[in-house]
């Protein structure tokens, strides 16, 4: 049984006690321990259940590697599942509670499952839930929903706050152990400014409990020393508490610091998400150590190696009083050297190896503990925690030669270096037989556009292993990471260390090597999603001969753990299943973030009022005051109307379009996208990006222009501008400002990465106003500045000027089919240019209209709305646009995807006018019904209404539809069906049902 030692602990602080619960039991631990660390002190040995078996499952790591201790940790507003308990600080009224179990944690109804598992083997649900079909629904699904899953949903509010930061590095080390120490120091004595961070609130790593003297002094006395000299340096800064989540491109990091997961209320933020860019980045996130693979291994009570000695040494818990050691490997003789020295019992050391003779079994065996060669467990027993192992001969089937009792068994399989951070960048891996470890390949790192390496491997997470050469290859990192970001490093002095040599492991995946069918299926590889050797075998003999496919088909490896501790161990054996070498099997893909970051870290500020800011223009204020009806679009607010006295939203609609048609229209057009494209390559950009030509466009001439993605769909269109020889100006839909920017970046970044081309999205610099009717021209020439004549300013022309004495940019285009000016003024005199426009166009009936009138009036020209129109599926041939497809080109974003045969089916959907027959307006949303019924059981449609309106001008409904070969089909009659199950008949009509031939356009 597990219990606090009278003695050691050298993170703990005994004089200050902290109480907390655990599954409502009252518990007490000290400043210091972990929530793991406390747990074992108190005797919980067990502290969940499987996921799929629900098998009781102990603590078996001390750090990020641990599957099994998931807690819901706090309660309301600070409520969070899935923590690890061997990452958690122990604090003053600390609640926890186990996951995963029903009613409770020492009976669990779900534990029946482990009686099943003969029936629940790897990829079962593939197999089991597809017949009968009608199970489906009202048992399977059901079923599959409430076992989904691991720990609670909040339901509360969260009580914290979070915030993001940005940083910026020469150096940016992840990695607080003695590598990422010295390979900081090596760097910042060079010059480069240098960010050091790690994730755990100590520095140092596993070196004070494991590694030798260095410089003559304790290796924890040297990390205090280098500590305080980094801290001394005004280039470096110093982050605990802090992970290296995630590494990407171009020198780009993502942190994840949490502040405040050590106090019950934080002092302000709870966690903070660092972005981080940097020149170089050293990876010295050191090695996880290896379960191994035995009958029984997943019994609480079994545990690493490593973690048992950092339960002893660093906060003075004993996982239990008699530990059987199982090993392949010298590095587990420091444990027995530690639970010896601590006063607890060793009764064997079990090592796989034919023989032990280092320097450290040679300790031991001096300590009077027993070390067997050539050994192995053939199982573990006992039910909630271990009774006792059978020992067996390693290279035999597992015959028992005899029993030993014991309360816990640490095992260590080797050493697998921490390389994710390595790999999200896309850094190779090689294996390394000698100490059967996948390590970093110095020869391919990732690199950036220009070829040089982004990241550098130093210390355990590059396959050093031992103290000496840990720091010896951190140098040198240290070294070639300053000089990569522009610093002259010398030749600095490497610490020494009188190393303690270290016979080399003999690989082990399983235990006994000829274990059979029955053993195999008790050998755990997976503890969080109970994979077993069995499992990954199964998968093999299943044809699932790719590591990837493997991975999804037992779940080995997914979840929390993603590799940490199953990954190589799971690789092996299917190696061995396949008789493939394992580097042939290869490695699955490790991803970020390493552990899981908080949702409300990925928020930051972006919650509450502010998760999505409402946006206003430069006249918002002006709206408001005169009686704005207020729209929501995207994330802006625009006036939908003006209502005066008792008006209704219908009744004011009217009046602004008959007034805009007739006299003079203001519109706020401030919310439109607006983004400059610039560079050399600019317009080739620009052509690969639009349907159309842009490269041609003269400047000082606007053209219409049509985006769609690679499957051929519209995804925006908008006026373009050229406004320099190598500068073009793009407007868009007001809800695809910020997705079209975000389109550009993305193609930019990842395929037409060495284009000179700059792109920024310039919205909110300026606010624009369309200027709109028969005296549009008459008010501009009032205000003076500009000559706005007709043939001054041709449509689909702009000017530079000023208007009324400000600055402007004065583009020729409508959306409206009136005589119309689109004027672009700095934002920041957007409401003086408004009020001038009102106060003089008060003789020409000057009124301001919303985005309703806007709909109406671009409808009866038959202009589209993306969002209308459109909605993801729809082509621009659906939409009688094959005049903006250019045949000049190439290629074009979409233009293979319009080349297949389901976009030219002459069956199409295709853009017509709907009229009612007998003029009224045509019901939102409304499909065209087709006689005969669908597989469904559904009446039959052959199109859909897009937009529908009342028309003021014409005095009747009018409507834009997708119908079944439209275009083919003008005169026909269609119905429209209607919400109570009626139909109301409808002609198909040309779209443009105002001024078909544009003249009003010219004024």
């Amino acid at each position: 049984m597990s219990t606090r030692l009278s003695r050691g602990g050298r993170k703990i602080e005994r004089r200050r006690a902290v109480s907390f619960t655990f599954d409502g039991r009252k518990m007490t631990g000290f400043e210091g321990d972990t929530l793991a660390s406390a747990l074992l002190a108190n005797g919980q040995t067990v502290v969940g259940r499987s996921f799929k078996y629900h098998r009781p499952r102990g603590i078996v790591a001390s750090g990020a590697e641990e599957p099994n201790a998931l807690m819901n940790l706090g309660e309301g507003g600070r409520f969070e599942p899935n923590q690890r308990a061997t990452t958690q600080e122990l604090y003053d009224g600390l609640t926890a509670e186990s996951q995963n179990r029903w009613p409770n944690l020492d009976f669990d109804v779900g534990a029946i499952n482990a009686r099943l598992s003969r029936f629940l083997p790897a990829g079962f649900y593939y197999k089991m839930f597809i017949h009968p079909r009608p199970l489906w629904k009202h048992v399977y699904e059901p079923f599959i929903r409430r076992s989904a899953g691991l720990g609670k949903a909040p339901k509360h509010r969260d009580a914290d706050t979070y915030e993001h930061l940005y940083a910026y590095a020469d150096v940016l080390v992840a990695g607080g152990g003695i590598a990422g120490l010295q390979a900081a120091l090596s760097a910042a004595e060079a010059g480069a400014r240098v960010l050091l961070v790690e994730q755990t609130a100590h520095w140092g790593g596993r070196a004070p409990l494991d590694a030798p003297d260095i410089d003559g002094i304790p290796a924890g006395s040297w990390v205090r020393q280098a500590v305080d000299r980094l801290e001394a340096m005004e280039n470096v800064t110093l982050r605990l508490r802090t992970m290296a989540a995630g590494l990407y491109d171009h020198g780009y990091a993502l942190l994840y610091e949490r502040l405040g997961d050590h106090m019950a209320v934080p002092d302000g933020p709870r966690h903070r998400l660092w972005r981080v860019r940097a020149a170089q980045t050293i990876v010295a996130t050191g090695a996880i150590e290896r379960p191994l693979s035995f009958a029984g291994n997943d019994l609480p009570g079994v545990m690493l190696a490593s973690a048992v000695r950092d339960y002893v040494v660093d906060y003075g818990v004993s996982p239990g009083d008699r530990t059987v050691i199982v090993t392949n490997n010298d590095d587990a003789y420091r444990t027995a050297i530690a639970l010896h020295e601590a006063g607890l019992v060793v009764p064997a050391i079990l090592d796989a190896r034919p023989e032990a003779r280092g320097a450290l079994p040679e300790r031991v065996r001096a300590l009077g503990i027993r070390v067997e060669t050539g050994r192995g467990i053939a199982s573990a027993k006992g039910g909630k925690g271990v009774k006792s192992v059978s020992v067996c001969l390693q290279a035999g089937e597992g015959a028992s030669l005899e029993e030993i009792a014991c309360d816990a068994v640490a095992m260590s399989g080797g050493w697998s270096p921490v390389v994710h951070l390595w790999s999200h960048v896309g850094g190779k891996l090689l294996w390394d037989e000698g100490a059967a470890m996948f390590r970093p390949d110095g020869a391919k790192p990732p690199t950036g556009a220009d070829g040089a390496a982004m990241a550098i491997c130093a210390g355990a997470a590059n396959g050093a292993l031992l103290t000496g050469a840990v720091l010896s290859d951190a140098a040198e990192a240290g070294r070639r990471a300053a000089a990569a970001s522009g610093h002259e490093a010398g030749e600095g002095p490497v610490p020494g260390v009188e190393e303690v040599p270290e016979q080399p492991l003999v690989p082990v995946w399983l235990m006994p090597q000829g274990a059979g069918r029955d053993k195999r299926a008790k050998m755990w590889l997976d503890y969080q999603n109970d994979v077993k050797v069995s499992d990954v075998r199964l998968a093999a003999q299943e044809g699932y001969e790719s590591v990837e496919h493997t991975k999804r088909y037992t779940t080995l490896g997914m979840a929390t753990d993603q590799g940490k501790l199953s990954n190589i161990n799971g690789l092996a054996i299917l190696s061995n299943a396949l008789n493939a070498p394992i580097p042939q099997v290869g490695t699955t893909t490790f991803r970020p973030p390493y552990t899981p970051i908080s949702m409300g870290a990925i928020a930051g500020a972006a919650r509450d009022e502010v998760f999505q800011p409402v946006r206003r223009t430069p006249i918002h204020a002006w709206h408001e005051a005169h009686g704005a009806d207020w729209e929501p679009v995207g994330q802006w607010r625009r006036p939908y109307c003006y209502r005066r006295g008792s008006e209704s939203r219908e009744e004011a609609v009217r009046r602004e379009v008959l007034n805009t048609r007739q006299k003079l229209g203001l519109l706020d057009a401030s919310t439109l996208g607006k983004i400059v494209v610039k560079g050399p390559d600019a317009g080739r950009f620009l052509d690969m990006l639009y349907t159309n030509m842009m490269s041609t466009l003269p400047i000082g001439k606007c053209r219409y222009g049509l985006m769609c993605n690679e499957q051929g769909f519209l995804i925006d269109d908008g006026v373009v501008a050229r406004l320099s020889e190598d500068s073009w100006l793009c407007h868009t839909t007001t809800g695809g400002a910020d997705r079209i920017h975000a389109h550009m970046e993305e193609w930019l970044q990842t395929e037409w990465w060495d284009w000179k081309v700059y792109v920024a999205n310039v919205t909110e610099a300026y606010a624009q106003i369309a200027v709109v009717g028969p005296h549009a021209r008459d008010v501009l020439e009032k205000l003076g500045g500009m000559d706005v004549g007709r043939e001054a300013l041709p449509f689909m022309h702009w000017a530079e000027g000023e208007i009324a004495g400000i600055p402007a940019r004065v583009f020729r285009i409508s959306f409206s089919g009136e005589l119309s000016y689109e004027i672009a003024v700095p934002a920041s005199r957007g409401q003086e240019l408004w009020d001038r426009l009102i106060e003089a166009g008060a003789e020409f009936g000057a009124m301001p209209y919303g985005t309703e009138c806007l709909h109406v009036l671009r409808a009866e020209k038959g202009f589209i709305m993306v969002g209308d129109e459109s909605d993801g599926t729809i082509s621009p041939r659906d939409l009688n646009l094959d005049w903006a497809l250019s045949k000049k080109k190439d290629d074009y974003i979409g233009k293979r995807g319009m080349e297949r045969s389901f976009l030219a089916d002459p069956e199409r959907w295709k853009l017509v006018g709907l009229q009612s027959t007998d003029g009224s307006v045509l019901p939102e949303g409304g499909y065209a019904v087709a006689s005969g019924q669908n597989a469904n059981g559904q009446r039959n449609v052959e199109g859909r209404i897009t937009s529908t309106y009342y028309s003021p001008t014409l005095d009747r409904g009018i409507a834009m539809a997708l119908i079944r070969r439209g275009t083919e089909r003008m005169g026909e009659t269609v119905r429209i069906g209607t919400l109570d199950g009626g139909a109301v008949a409808a002609r198909i009509v040309d779209p443009v049902v105002y001024d078909k031939d544009g003249e009003k356009l010219h004024g």
